[in-house]
């Protein structure tokens, strides 16, 4: 059927008019993380929000403090909350420190989405669902794993102290390990993670085991903390999250395993559902399992070049 020249015009306009009409319910998105700038792993999860804000035609903004630093972030979720954002996107790392602030956001009406950390308390705060995985079930079959793979005295490298879900991969992965463990503190900064699991297995030379709590962060320093030991054949080393290194190191026989818990979903899909959300009320009606998924050197070559790329 052809159109009048006019008829045309004017259903091609009433069409882009649907089509702003129905952006303009989603213009604003906001995302609060506790991810630090310097940390890999919260790159992957930007790269994931940013890539949906494009493909779904919405505007988010992404926040996060410059430390682990619940004050700071409970603050930051009442700055998203103030703007009237049409949704957010939040991690909880501690649910007593964030849940006032994030229950704030849902009696003010904004749909809010909880990622990566607080599975368990992400219901109770009133979050529509959850993307991530189980943190304590992850570390308990890397546990298990590791026990299989001739482990009998593991150490547990958590970078964040206090940070609930990261607590839980190390309770997770000392009950399924079975065997002797402990809990080596550190901070964020490599170089720190490498002199403290270099001093840990220098202490303890019957260690053989590594359970890392980041790729990047941790991983790969505890593989050199483990060649400048002398001991790197004699250990098995897994990571929870993936970096180019670390998974080179799989391929290199150096390291055991990753856990891939898909950060970039844990950014792309609650974006994209709090866009679908406010276009047309469609929500998923359960939380989202975005890991884990082990990754050895059998599959290791897959996911290098994707990690490369920050997708990974």
């Amino acid at each position: 059927m052809k159109f009048p020249f006019n008829t045309a015009k004017s259903i091609a306009v009433a069409v882009v008019a649907l089509l702003v009409c129905a952006g303009a319910h989603a213009q604003n998105i906001a995302v609060v993380t506790h991810g630090q700038a310097n940390d890999p792993f919260w790159s992957v999860v930007k790269n994931g929000v940013e890539a949906a804000a494009k493909d779904s035609g919405v505007k988010v903004t992404y926040r996060a403090p410059e430390s682990f630093d619940m004050v700071a972030m409970s603050r930051l979720i009442d700055a998203a909350v103030n703007q009237k954002p049409d949704g957010l996107v939040v991690s909880v790392p501690d649910a007593s420190a964030l849940g006032a602030a994030i229950q704030r956001a849902v009696k003010a009406g904004i749909p809010v989405i909880t990622i990566n950390a607080g599975l368990e308390s992400s219901k109770k705060l009133g979050a529509l669902l959850h993307v991530g995985q189980s943190e304590y079930d992850a570390g308990k079959s890397a546990g298990e794993k590791l026990k299989e793979m001739g482990g009998k005295n593991g150490i547990c490298v958590n970078q964040e102290v206090g940070n609930v879900s990261l607590d839980l991969r190390c309770k997770g992965f000392a009950d399924g390990f079975a065997g002797k463990t402990k809990v080596v503190p550190t901070g964020n900064e490599p170089s720190e993670v490498r002199a403290k699991v270099k001093a840990a297995l220098d202490s303890d030379t019957s260690i053989d085991t590594i359970m890392a709590l980041g790729a990047a962060t941790a991983g790969e320093p505890a593989v050199a903390a483990a060649k400048d030991s002398g001991r790197l054949a004699k250990i098995r080393i897994a990571t929870f999250d993936l970096s180019a290194g670390f998974l080179k190191a799989i391929a290199a026989k150096e390291a055991a395993f990753a856990i891939d818990q898909q950060q970039f979903l844990q950014g792309y899909m609650p974006v994209s559902f709090l866009a679908l959300h406010a276009k047309f009320g469609l929500m998923p009606g359960g939380n989202v399992p975005s890991g884990p998924n082990l990754i050895t050197s059998e599959k290791v070559s897959q996911v290098i070049e994707l990690s490369a790329k920050g997708i990974r």
